[in-house]
């Protein structure tokens, strides 16, 4: 049974380096992004919401650490350093900065793959590590899988998001607004039509699986709940 795969962004002006770095992660069985520019991999971040962030320093419209600064401003995901620069004072700026390693170029791909598990290890709160059940609805946090008693449901990357941002908080109301956020960045509270799609489209799923239809309700003009109990 294949999982659903982690994403990866990576963010490298080098189009030799990105093209490495997808031939290896995809081999590895993660989906993989792209960005050539720090505007555009803050953009691709917030939208696309991945796992972990491949982050080079040296980018042709801003520096990294800048980059890394503003990302950390409302993102806690896994964000790993890939530079030239190996000079001690760049790899403390860029930890300090939010870093969660550094790996110089350049690099052996089996290093930077269990860099990269460590990382994302790291940063699972404990209570992710607990699967979700409710009444033959099974969510793998770990493992990234959703069951309907035993039968897997295959859910694009945004898709297991929302439900595991639900699941989270099973019982308690989302606001639209911090959907939105949690989901797609902090500049999005605006973009309210993306979440009725992709609350219709996780619902369908769910419910061609056996789920229950209420599973996911609507509250209205505020925001959305997972019931239980």
């Amino acid at each position: 049974m294949t999982k659903n795969p982690s994403s990866i962004l990576v963010i490298d002006d080098e189009l030799q380096m990105r093209r490495m770095l997808r031939i290896s992660l995809e081999g590895a069985g993660y989906r993989v992004w792209e960005a050539g520019t720090g505007e555009e991999g803050l953009v691709e971040a917030a939208s696309r919401r991945p796992e972990a962030i491949l982050l080079d320093l040296s980018l042709p419209d801003m520096d990294g650490v800048t980059v890394l600064k503003r990302l950390r401003e409302w993102s806690s995901i896994p964000i790993l350093i890939l530079s030239v620069r190996d000079a001690e004072q760049e790899k403390v700026a860029a930890l300090d900065a939010g870093a969660n390693d550094y790996v110089t170029k350049p690099f052996h791909t089996e290093e930077l793959l269990a860099r990269l598990r460590v990382a994302q290890r790291h940063n699972l709160p404990q209570g992710d590590l607990r699967p979700f059940e409710h009444e033959g609805l099974t969510i793998d946090f770990v493992e990234r899988e959703v069951e309907f008693r035993g039968k897997r449901i295959d859910l694009t990357p945004t898709e297991y998001s929302l439900l595991r941002l639900l699941a989270a908080h099973a019982g308690k109301v989302l606001t639209r607004t911090h959907i939105l956020r949690e989901i797609w960045g902090p500049k999005s509270s605006d973009q309210s039509q993306y979440l009725r799609v992709y609350i219709s489209q996780l619902r369908a799923k769910l419910v061609a699986a056996g789920v229950a239809e209420d599973l996911i309700k609507t509250e209205t003009g505020i925001g959305y709940r997972l019931l239980i109990g």
